[in-house]
């Protein structure tokens, strides 16, 4: 079973932050622009101010103990819970793993990693 989010930074640095925010607005589902256009702005521009503003504003609400974001927070706390409860029904025959569609954990290597 794997629980997929859509993402977070890993930390609220700019090299983090940059990280995060260019492989999600890179993406043709978020913004439906054409590329030829589209990078060059992100790239240039929006990528060279943009993280400083959002790492400001993650590290407003980062879970400092844990050195992580909320959804990572609240994401591990219900993986431990489904967990449990899956394991409960079915014992360890189920696997029970989360993903990020952007940042980390990615959903490649979760999925490479419960395939082998």
């Amino acid at each position: 079973m794997l629980i997929a989010n859509l993402g977070t930074p890993d930390a609220t640095d700019y090299w983090s932050m940059r990280r995060y925010l260019s492989e999600f607005l890179s993406d043709k589902r978020v913004i439906d622009y054409p590329a030829w256009k589209w990078q060059p702005l992100l790239q240039l521009i929006i990528l060279s101010k943009r993280p400083f503003t959002s790492g400001a504003n993650y590290k407003l609400i980062w879970n400092e103990e844990a050195d992580e974001s909320p959804l990572m927070t609240i994401t591990k706390k219900q993986l431990a819970k489904l967990r449990t409860a899956v394991g409960a029904r079915y014992g360890a025959d189920v696997m029970v793993e989360f993903c990020m569609r952007y940042g980390n954990p990615s959903t490649r290597s979760v999925v490479d990693r419960m395939v082998r």
